[in-house]
């Protein structure tokens, strides 16, 4: 299994690398149904790692973000393993110029994720996790247990403040228990941060399965921590969208939720 992570690892830098900075601040835009952006990087991705995923792995289908809702259903009701891709994770910063996205893919199967690459493609940052293995930023192994230990008051909190409830919105606004707070765009990549300890806990109101499956694996097999806000298990392969409680140590997550929950 380490040697498909390496090759899967090549797979989706050489396509970020190639789909995604040339048209980076290059290309137009349009919006979906849903009011979230597409590009034609989007759909270039997508079509090109459903391709050569094909050709590697011919037995294992695919669930992407640009699909419809009937075709990702029909992917996830087969009961096999997929591939759960989001092509390009953090669209709105893509088609503005700012350079914060990714392209986040996942193995599922049996209904948790085994593999898992987040692609940065403008720092070249590669992060990879397989299930009971390990997670990586390029070639360093993610350990969360060696990040410096710190109280939430001196935390730096990643926050997605649209999709959480007026009430706990407010009162996150008005007494904040954290040191700073930050908020990117890339759902795959604040999650990879969280494993890097670059930011310390984290909260968000409403993710999609492909926003989420690759980052979730990273996240955790670095040794760091999430539930949902009402306290279930954050993983579930499913498309019914997730809260997310997260943190990069156990302890420190517990300290947050607690919060969260008073």
């Amino acid at each position: 299994m380490k040697d498909e992570l390496s090759l899967l690892r090549d797979i989706v830098r050489a396509a970020g690398q190639e789909e995604l900075l040339p048209r980076f601040n290059q290309i137009g835009f349009e919006y979906k149904q849903d009011g979230s952006v597409l590009t034609e990087a989007d759909l270039a991705v997508q079509a090109r790692l459903q391709q050569t995923l094909l050709e590697q792995w011919p037995d294992i289908a695919m669930l992407g973000e640009e699909m419809t809702a009937q075709e990702q259903q029909a992917v996830i009701d087969t009961g096999d393993a997929f591939w759960c891709l989001d092509p390009l994770d953090g669209t709105s910063n893509f088609a503005a110029g700012i350079p914060f996205y990714s392209v986040s893919l996942a193995l599922i199967r049996d209904g948790q994720p085994q593999m898992a690459i987040v692609y940065d493609p403008d720092r070249d940052e590669c992060f990879s996790a397989q299930a009971g293995v390990g997670a990586w930023l390029n070639d360093l192994r993610l350990d969360c247990s060696s990040l410096p230990q710190r109280p939430l008051s001196r935390c730096s909190a990643l926050l997605d403040f649209k999709r959480l409830s007026p009430e706990l919105a407010n009162r996150i606004a008005r007494q904040p228990p954290y040191a700073s707070q930050r908020s990117f765009g890339s759902v795959a990549l604040d999650w990879c941060w969280l494993a890097t300890g670059r930011c310390q806990v984290y909260l968000h109101g409403k993710q999609k399965l492909w926003d989420y499956a690759a980052g979730w694996l990273v996240l955790h097999e670095a040794g760091g921590r999430s539930r949902t806000l009402d306290g279930e298990e954050g993983f579930n392969a499913t498309l019914t969208p997730r809260s997310t409680v997260a943190a990069s140590t156990p302890a420190l997550w517990s300290e947050w939720f607690k919060w969260l929950q008073g």
